[in-house]
């Protein structure tokens, strides 16, 4: 029997993508021996709290700048190509049809963890997917839904620290990758006018 693919997913907004989100990703590939980590921009958020945020033709572009040395990590454009709020049941519910021989590890932030019971559809998606929770606090928060947890370093590093290092016209150098910032300078991108 052909052995099964082990694939992690991160998804997120990546608005900008940021070396926490990279080291999330490699450090998950690595601890549980995942064939890949693909990083899967959403289209628009299915949250409540709604994010203004830049194209998704940039933060795609700079998802391939940031991943372009890793054989590790890819890239995962169904919620982009599909359009519309980005569920991640429908999403799963497609990946899991379209790739049968593949089981899929959805890695999220223990601030997640305690939202499962809110996310669509949870009860059938937990059928699909294996959720790894990385620890970002010293407590666990409990869940009801069956969660692998892993430690990785904790880099409190997030998108909108960058958004707002840019807003206040300073370079967020070393909280991402050199060629993404240049990307980011290139295009004009997160400058306060747009915020």
């Amino acid at each position: 029997m052909k052995k099964r693919k082990k694939i992690g997913l991160l998804g997120g907004n990546f608005n900008p993508i940021h070396h926490a989100h990279l080291m999330m990703a490699d450090q998950v590939a690595q601890q549980i021996s995942l064939d890949q980590v693909l990083l899967m921009p959403e289209n628009i958020p299915p949250h409540v709290d709604t994010k203004n945020t830049i194209a998704a033709e940039h933060r795609v572009n700079m998802l391939k700048l940031a991943i372009k040395d890793n054989p590790r990590l890819g890239l995962e454009l169904i919620e982009i190509e599909r359009g519309g709020k980005s569920y991640s049941y429908d999403t799963l519910k497609l990946l899991t049809q379209l790739h049968p021989d593949t089981d899929f590890y959805f890695i999220i932030g223990s601030d997640m963890v305690e939202y499962l019971p809110k996310w669509y559809k949870i009860d059938e998606l937990i059928k699909l997917v294996n959720f790894i929770a990385i620890r970002r606090t010293p407590l666990l928060p409990e869940s009801p839904y069956p969660v692998t947890w892993l430690e990785t370093p904790l880099l409190p590093i997030s998108s909108t620290m960058i958004r707002e290092t840019f807003a206040r016209q300073l370079e967020p150098t070393y909280l991402l990758p050199q060629s993404v910032l240049q990307y980011i300078q290139k295009n004009n991108l997160y400058k306060k006018k747009h915020e």
